[in-house]
């Protein structure tokens, strides 16, 4: 697994799978493939620069190639990432293990506002503060809400680039011809 945070670290990298994602997702790819070309195009660097961080994609098993005559087509392998998610859920549903009493009481209801977006409210507050164990309350809470939430953030990422892709960049486009 350490290998795989090595090859996601670098930015041109998480570019192309973030590429790749998006025709991953795209319905008008019954593949979800993606030429090196297209690649090229997209994220406007050259062949050999987009060839060379493939190849360390590929190595890792994030992505997939398919040949066909001499041209290479690419697509998301997601298992790698799941497994890296999969790692990492247990530190983003707690407080890393600290002992401090003041972050330790936060964190039941600090899980709920750190995942939701939302302010926690006062009598939501107030009843943390009165747990005998808050650090173990916190940490069931933040996972609990790290899995409901994950799954459900990730979804309407998806839904919004979707939206955005089939409905109104075309608009944009239509707009700009007239």
């Amino acid at each position: 697994m350490a290998d795989i945070f090595g090859v996601i670290a670098d930015a041109t990298r998480r570019e192309l799978l973030q590429v790749l994602l998006e025709r991953y997702s795209a319905t008008d790819s019954p593949t979800g493939d993606i030429s090196v070309g297209e690649l090229v195009e997209k994220l406007g660097l050259s062949q050999p620069t987009v060839s060379k961080h493939l190849k360390v994609l590929r190595e890792s098993g994030l992505v997939a190639v398919r040949e066909v005559g001499q041209h290479r087509y690419y697509r998301l392998e997601t298992q790698p990432l799941e497994t890296v998610e999969d790692w990492l859920m247990p530190f983003m549903a707690v407080g890393y293990g600290t002992d401090d009493a003041d972050l330790s009481r936060s964190l039941a209801g600090g899980a709920f506002a750190a995942w939701t977006g939302a302010p926690l409210t006062e009598p939501l507050r107030r009843a943390g503060e009165t747990l005998q164990h808050p650090g173990d309350a916190g940490a069931a809470v933040g996972r609990a809400m790290a899995d409901a939430t994950h799954g459900v953030r990730h979804r309407f990422e998806e839904a919004s680039e979707n939206v955005e892709r089939r409905v109104i960049e075309p608009i944009k486009k239509k707009l700009k011809k007239d």
